[in-house]
């Protein structure tokens, strides 16, 4: 058995192997140490020795606590994930012999379709801001880019100003696993943003976007803004800024974009990730044909 200390070596070297190794962003790391930490917490609370000493019949029990808890299986599913990812690394480095997760199958998980917002929805929240106000200005500007170029939160946030090329609007986005894409946005984008970094406070940020301090912005500050706009367009709750990533996808489906391009611009490293929206087109299509058909 080894020593708390040495545990904490083994995770620290975990850690490493997934910013080094794999290449893996700074939230992704983070959702794997928050799901470590679950699981070790867990285990503290049933009396197991330390996750050395952890057997299948631990897992499956783990697994049945999380339903209990009311997670959903894609929640389960990304936990598990992150323990088969942890536990592997393990036996690699000769800390166990074998992985108490190996023979584990991964619950069956829900068919979902990503909230989305309709055109109309969409158009309410881009012309909601007040562009005389330094503050909605730049909201402005970042929900105009988000939409126009299905960015992620993170990926907005983290924007650098050297990745913006304004006389081609086109944007440099580094993606999950630190993979770049470039992103062309259109003119309603371009304009708000150009009108942003016009009046734009000096700062030593090398961040696009700042908050009225000089520093970057971050998600949740960000996700806070959009509740305003929300409340104020009587829109709904549920609406997120990821929600706007998904409307992008959607809405180039519905007028007629091809997946693979659609996959790209994402940043989409499988198809099948992407595939996903065409459900919602299609149902989209559908309420079109049931309103509008005479047979309808």
């Amino acid at each position: 058995m080894q020593s708390p200390k040495k545990e904490d070596q083994n995770l620290r070297s975990f850690f490493n192997h997934l910013i080094i190794e794999k290449g893996l962003s700074k939230n992704t790391i983070d959702a794997y140490e928050a799901d470590l930490n679950s699981f070790i917490k867990w285990i503290n609370n049933n009396k197991i020795t330390n996750y050395l000493e952890v057997k299948e019949i631990d897992i499956n029990k783990y697994i049945s606590y999380l339903f209990h808890s009311k997670l959903k299986s894609s929640s389960v599913n990304r936990k598990l994930s992150s323990l088969k990812s942890f536990y592997l690394f393990l036996v690699k480095k000769n800390y166990i012999d074998s992985s108490p997760v190996s023979e584990i199958i991964s619950p069956k998980q829900e068919k979902y379709l990503p909230a989305s917002m309709s055109e109309t929805d969409v158009e309410k929240l881009l012309n909601s801001p007040v562009i005389s106000n330094d503050i909605e200005r730049r909201d402005k500007a970042m929900i105009e880019m988000l939409y126009a170029t299905g960015m992620r939160i993170s990926e907005l946030v983290d924007l650098k100003i050297t990745n913006l090329d304004l006389n081609r609007s086109v944007v440099k986005v580094m993606g999950k696993g630190s993979k770049e894409r470039l992103i062309p946005f259109g003119e309603a984008a371009s304009e708000a943003l150009s009108n942003y970094l016009k009046f734009r406070k000096k700062s030593a940020s090398r961040e696009v976007f700042i908050s009225n301090r000089g520093k970057k912005i971050t998600r949740v500050a960000f996700w806070q803004r959009i509740k305003i706009y929300l409340r104020r367009e009587n829109l709904k709750n549920s609406i997120s800024p990821h929600t706007l990533r998904h409307a992008f996808a959607t809405h180039l489906l519905n007028r007629g974009a091809d997946l693979r391009s659609v996959q790209l611009l994402l940043g989409h490293s499988d198809l099948s990730t992407t595939q996903i929206y065409t459900h919602i087109a299609k149902h989209r299509l559908g309420d079109v044909l049931k309103k509008h058909h005479p047979r309808g």
